[in-house]
């Protein structure tokens, strides 16, 4: 009886992980279509077919297909490509990161966002751009590094005010989350004192795409595809932190080291985004939530498939942000918001959040 039990169990969980593998190869393709459609959509469109010609002429050279004209070929590779890579990686990184975050804290309404590091990004990106302030600047470098640099420094400096007030009452989920709130007021209100003396980096300060180029996909990539990974191997032992802090102790798992290594992570990830995009809120919010519904919380396959998602889901939005005013461009952050506000009351209001207490 026993023996069959286990081998009813051991077949149920080998179809639940063959259903997963299947939702998420049919997202990847959904995905593949996405970028083809976008690409080929907006002003001096080149149409589906020969935007998906000129990609495949150039991923595959060795099939031999005629790229198509050289005005479509400047269009798709050097102007629309760039832009929705971008998108991608950017969904990407924060959906991953508020999927691990969520996972380590054990609460759906965390994201980067909440926890302040975004704003701290923001500000120190900010800083950069606006005013050429920078620790790199003061060694002689410029451009996109510094930039970069001021991001992580920032981000990092709110997670550790986050921790050292979080310390004062006993560093709990509670306190972490309630101070990272604290903290993103604060660099909210910087970031609004910057805008008032600087408006024009209002347009920033909403999160686009338009200025994404190859030099910022090649430095996006790496960092991105690294956090990703190393948030995956993580994945084991936050699913045994979901169990509660107690059970995880007694298995060996350290809560406080898991917490500092994905919070590492996740300022990393999201800084460097942060850094080409501006602040684009709401991604890392609601996309682990939508994984969540259709493959369940298992973190082996939940952080890879919420990168899947808030890749699509900024893809998407971005394509809408250029086309529903058109020749007028929306900041995708306006759209993300439009999509994240409401789902963000639907957690609210939801009595499965209790599931995760």
């Amino acid at each position: 009886m026993t023996v069959n039990k286990g081998l009813e169990a051991k077949k149920a969980y080998k179809e639940s992980k063959r259903k997963k593998v299947l939702v998420i190869i049919s997202f990847l393709l959904i995905l593949l279509i996405a970028v083809v459609v976008s690409v080929s959509l907006g002003a001096a469109s080149p149409g589906f077919a020969e935007a998906a010609r000129v990609i495949i002429a150039r991923v595959f050279p060795f099939l031999g297909i005629d790229p198509g004209s050289k005005l479509a070929q400047v269009v798709i590779l050097d102007l629309r490509l760039p832009r929705v890579l971008m998108a991608i990686l950017a969904g990407a990184g924060l959906a991953a990161s508020g999927a691990t975050i969520q996972g380590v804290l054990r609460n759906p309404l965390v994201s980067s966002y909440t926890l302040g590091i975004s704003a701290a990004a923001g500000f120190g990106s900010a800083l950069a751009l606006v005013f050429g302030i920078g620790v790199l600047s003061l060694y002689g470098v410029v451009g996109s590094y510094v930039v970069i640099a001021n991001a992580f420094l920032f981000s990092l400096l709110a997670t550790v005010l986050v921790y050292g007030i979080a310390r004062v009452r006993g560093t709990t989920r509670e306190t972490l989350i309630l101070a990272g709130v604290a903290i993103g007021f604060l660099f909210s209100a910087m970031l609004s004192l910057i805008q008032y003396v600087v408006p024009n980096v209002i347009f920033w300060l909403m999160g686009g795409l338009d200025s994404a180029s190859w030099e910022g996909v090649l430095i996006v990539f790496p960092i991105v595809l690294v956090t990703t990974i190393l948030m995956v191997q993580q994945s084991w032992n936050i699913n045994v932190m979901s169990m509660g802090e107690e059970v995880a102790t007694s298995l060996g798992v350290s809560y406080k080291r898991i917490l500092n290594i994905t919070m590492v992570l996740e300022t990393l990830a999201t800084a460097s985004i942060i850094s080409f995009t501006g602040v684009i809120g709401f991604v890392d919010l609601i996309s682990p939530h939508i994984a969540r519904m259709l493959i369940g919380s298992d973190h082996r396959f939940l952080i890879p498939f919420s990168a899947l998602v808030g890749a699509l889901i900024l893809l998407c939005s971005d394509t809408v942000a250029r086309l529903v005013l058109r020749p007028v461009e929306l900041p995708v952050g306006i759209v993300t918001s439009l999509l994240g506000v409401p789902f963000f009351i639907y957690i609210l209001v939801n009595r499965r959040r209790q599931l995760w207490r």
